[in-house]
């Protein structure tokens, strides 16, 4: 028995899991690969295995392949008691392929940018309070930009309204809409002045293709190339070569959403913010994707918005501060929590005081209304 023989026997054992059960079996299996293997001498350019143990992966796929190729040349006779081995090396070559497949993907996706903005949204959502800001998903404003592409909703609101929150319902809104529908895509950004320095113009965009690139099956041509052009030099990739890229990613979806949380937060220097918004507004023209910004009311930030949006000012809706008393209501003082027209006193109280912004405040500052009252 020749050694390539004997090499591609242990290896069809090792990659498939399946060992020759008796004596004659192995008999026959050796015999119908060297006459395998001597029919595929007539070939020219026949595979040699030359790997050595502890080779890398690309050498035992690569062997796998010989594999498949080897087996079939034997005749029908010595073919069967080989079937069920094929097949389970094909798989076993198939496994090989999926896990390179998901590290290069792992990889592209971290080297894009590995801010993931995904458990900021679980946290957010978690807080909610159930019906709170049915307002907003109820409006005329958010309906038409929900069944319109190329529409943008600019949504202001004082500090504490509860511009994030809403936020927050709105993409759980989306995806809960259309997670069925393949052909759409959301992208969300939560800006913080805490964290400028990771979130200049060229992240922002990132941010966006990482989002819109992770919900494909495969990874996109055109971003793995930008990925290897840069790999070996270890270089990021330009403001430009992602917009290109994301450009190209929008325009393969029947509809987009971009939402950006807190946009005055957004870097400033260096003319960030004003970048940032003309290329999200230069997408949008091009593409037909859908915009939704919150942001205080910042008289720069306001302009840019006029006469391209339609304008719906987040303010802390009085249903929407009753539910969330109603829910907290139990973390008071049992004297409280045990007197109904107490709570309806305490909760009207707070309602009247916080004058248009979001209940962010603990029971301990609660209690201090009671006492007043």
């Amino acid at each position: 028995m020749s050694q390539r023989t004997q090499i591609t026997r242990r290896h069809i054992e090792k990659v498939s899991g399946v060992r020759f059960q008796s004596q004659t079996l192995r008999q026959e299996g050796a015999k119908g690969l060297e006459e395998a293997e001597m029919g595929a001498g007539r070939y020219k350019g026949a595979p040699k295995p030359h790997c050595r143990e502890h080779r890398p992966l690309e050498c035992v796929s690569r062997e796998n392949h010989q594999v498949i190729a080897l087996l079939p040349r034997v005749g029908t006779a010595e073919l069967n008691p080989f079937s069920q081995i094929s097949l389970a090396t094909k798989d076993g070559v198939d496994r090989l392929h999926q896990r390179q497949d998901d590290q290069e993907r792992r990889a592209i996706l971290d080297w894009l940018i590995p801010i993931d903005y995904a458990p900021q949204q679980s946290d957010f959502i978690s807080r909610r309070q159930k019906g709170t800001g049915q307002w907003l998903l109820n409006s005329d404003e958010y309906r038409a930009w929900l069944n319109e592409s190329k529409k943008t909703l600019f949504c202001p609101g004082i500090p504490g309204a509860g511009k994030t929150m809403i936020t927050s319902i709105i993409v759980d809104d989306l995806y809960t809409r259309f997670q069925n529908d393949a052909s759409v895509s959301i992208a969300y950004i939560y800006c913080n002045f805490r964290r400028q320095q990771e979130q200049k113009p060229t992240d922002l965009l990132a941010s966006l293709l990482k989002q819109l690139v992770q919900e494909q099956l495969f990874m996109p041509e055109n971003v793995k190339s930008l990925y290897e052009r840069h790999k070996d030099k270890r270089t990021r990739p330009s403001f430009d070569e992602i917009s290109k890229a994301l450009h190209s990613i929008v325009a393969g979806y029947s509809r987009v959403f971009i939402i950006i949380d807190a946009l005055d937060e957004c870097q400033v220097s260096d003319g960030g913010r004003q970048r940032f918004l003309a290329e999200s507004f230069d997408l949008q023209a091009r593409t037909g994707a859908s915009l939704l910004a919150t942001s205080r009311f910042i008289p720069e930030i306001v302009k840019k918005f006029e006469g391209r949006s339609k304008l719906l000012k987040i303010r802390a809706n009085d249903d929407d501060l009753q539910r969330y008393l109603d829910g907290h209501m139990f973390k008071l003082p049992s004297f409280v929590s045990r007197n109904a027209d107490l709570r309806n006193e305490v909760k009207g109280a707070i309602i009247n005081a916080v004058d248009g912004m979001y209940i962010l405040s603990t029971p301990s500052e609660w209690t201090i209304s009671v006492d007043i009252i």
